[in-house]
Protein backbone atom coordinates (compact mmCIF):
# COMPACT_ATOMS: atom_id res chain seq x y z
CA UNK A 1 0.00 0.00 0.00
CA UNK A 2 1.34 3.41 -0.97
CA UNK A 3 1.90 5.99 1.71
CA UNK A 4 -0.61 8.83 1.80
CA UNK A 5 0.73 12.30 2.41
CA UNK A 6 -1.17 15.08 4.12
CA UNK A 7 -1.23 18.16 1.90
CA UNK A 8 -2.82 21.59 1.90
CA UNK A 9 -3.84 23.66 -1.08
CA UNK A 10 -5.13 27.16 -1.68
CA UNK A 11 -6.66 28.73 -4.77
CA UNK A 12 -5.06 31.97 -5.99
CA UNK A 13 -7.76 34.53 -6.75
CA UNK A 14 -7.82 37.84 -8.51
CA UNK A 15 -10.16 40.41 -7.01
CA UNK A 16 -9.98 43.26 -9.55
CA UNK A 17 -12.11 45.62 -7.45
CA UNK A 18 -11.88 44.59 -3.82
CA UNK A 19 -14.98 46.58 -2.90
CA UNK A 20 -17.11 44.53 -5.34
CA UNK A 21 -15.91 41.18 -3.96
CA UNK A 22 -15.93 39.55 -7.42
CA UNK A 23 -13.07 37.20 -8.11
CA UNK A 24 -11.54 34.91 -10.71
CA UNK A 25 -9.58 31.78 -9.85
CA UNK A 26 -6.14 32.22 -11.40
CA UNK A 27 -4.00 29.52 -9.88
CA UNK A 28 -3.22 26.97 -7.22
CA UNK A 29 -0.62 26.45 -4.50
CA UNK A 30 -0.12 22.96 -3.04
CA UNK A 31 2.04 22.20 -0.01
CA UNK A 32 3.11 18.99 1.75
CA UNK A 33 5.28 19.39 4.84
CA UNK A 34 6.47 15.77 5.00
CA UNK A 35 7.71 15.83 1.38
CA UNK A 36 8.88 19.49 1.57
CA UNK A 37 6.73 19.99 -1.52
CA UNK A 38 5.52 23.41 -2.59
CA UNK A 39 4.16 23.95 -6.08
CA UNK A 40 2.37 26.81 -7.79
CA UNK A 41 0.84 27.37 -11.19
CA UNK A 42 -1.39 30.09 -12.56
CA UNK A 43 -2.90 31.56 -15.70
CA UNK A 44 -3.91 35.12 -16.56
CA UNK A 45 -7.23 35.09 -18.46
CA UNK A 46 -6.88 38.61 -19.87
CA UNK A 47 -10.29 38.66 -21.56
CA UNK A 48 -12.16 37.73 -18.37
CA UNK A 49 -10.18 40.22 -16.31
CA UNK A 50 -10.81 43.02 -18.80
CA UNK A 51 -14.53 42.18 -18.77
CA UNK A 52 -14.66 42.67 -14.98
CA UNK A 53 -12.32 45.65 -14.89
CA UNK A 54 -11.25 47.21 -18.22
CA UNK A 55 -8.52 49.34 -16.64
CA UNK A 56 -6.90 46.56 -14.57
CA UNK A 57 -3.08 46.55 -14.81
CA UNK A 58 -2.31 43.12 -16.31
CA UNK A 59 1.43 43.81 -16.42
CA UNK A 60 1.52 44.45 -12.66
CA UNK A 61 -0.53 41.30 -12.07
CA UNK A 62 1.97 39.27 -14.08
CA UNK A 63 4.88 40.74 -12.08
CA UNK A 64 3.16 39.97 -8.77
CA UNK A 65 2.35 36.38 -9.74
CA UNK A 66 5.93 35.86 -10.93
CA UNK A 67 7.06 37.03 -7.48
CA UNK A 68 4.73 34.42 -5.92
CA UNK A 69 6.36 31.79 -8.16
CA UNK A 70 9.87 32.85 -7.11
CA UNK A 71 8.93 32.73 -3.43
CA UNK A 72 7.36 29.31 -3.91
CA UNK A 73 10.54 27.97 -5.52
CA UNK A 74 12.78 29.43 -2.81
CA UNK A 75 15.42 30.46 -5.35
CA UNK A 76 18.15 32.91 -4.41
CA UNK A 77 16.49 35.79 -6.30
CA UNK A 78 13.21 35.42 -4.39
CA UNK A 79 14.09 37.88 -1.65
CA UNK A 80 14.05 37.32 2.11
CA UNK A 81 10.71 35.49 2.11
CA UNK A 82 12.07 32.99 -0.41
CA UNK A 83 14.71 31.97 2.12
CA UNK A 84 12.06 30.80 4.60
CA UNK A 85 11.42 27.09 5.13
CA UNK A 86 8.83 25.51 2.83
CA UNK A 87 6.01 25.66 5.39
CA UNK A 88 6.71 29.30 6.20
CA UNK A 89 6.69 30.24 2.51
CA UNK A 90 3.33 28.50 2.08
CA UNK A 91 1.90 30.33 5.11
CA UNK A 92 3.17 33.67 3.78
CA UNK A 93 1.75 33.04 0.30
CA UNK A 94 -1.65 32.08 1.72
CA UNK A 95 -1.88 34.82 4.36
CA UNK A 96 -5.10 36.84 4.30
CA UNK A 97 -4.74 39.99 2.21
CA UNK A 98 -6.99 42.83 1.17
CA UNK A 99 -5.16 43.34 -2.14
CA UNK A 100 -6.29 42.27 -5.59
CA UNK A 101 -4.35 38.99 -5.35
CA UNK A 102 -5.80 36.80 -2.61
CA UNK A 103 -5.91 33.12 -1.79
CA UNK A 104 -8.63 30.91 -0.46
CA UNK A 105 -8.23 29.47 2.99
CA UNK A 106 -5.98 26.39 2.85
CA UNK A 107 -7.83 23.10 2.45
CA UNK A 108 -6.35 19.73 3.52
CA UNK A 109 -6.32 16.35 1.86
CA UNK A 110 -4.36 13.12 1.49
CA UNK A 111 -2.50 12.01 -1.61
CA UNK A 112 -0.20 9.22 -2.76
CA UNK A 113 0.89 11.30 -5.79
CA UNK A 114 1.23 15.03 -5.12
CA UNK A 115 1.87 16.01 -8.75
CA UNK A 116 -1.24 14.15 -9.93
CA UNK A 117 -3.27 15.71 -7.11
CA UNK A 118 -1.98 19.16 -8.07
CA UNK A 119 -3.01 18.65 -11.71
CA UNK A 120 -6.46 17.37 -10.73
CA UNK A 121 -7.12 20.29 -8.39
CA UNK A 122 -5.75 22.83 -10.88
CA UNK A 123 -8.03 21.49 -13.60
CA UNK A 124 -11.07 21.54 -11.28
CA UNK A 125 -10.47 24.87 -9.59
CA UNK A 126 -8.75 27.01 -12.22
CA UNK A 127 -9.31 25.76 -15.76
Amino acid sequence: MQEKYLYEYAVIRLVPKVEREEFLNLGLILFCKKKRYLRINYQIPSDKIQALCPDFDLEQLDMNLKAFTKICSGKSDSGPIGSFETAERFRWLTAIRSSSIQTSRPHPGFSTDLDATFEKLYNEMVL
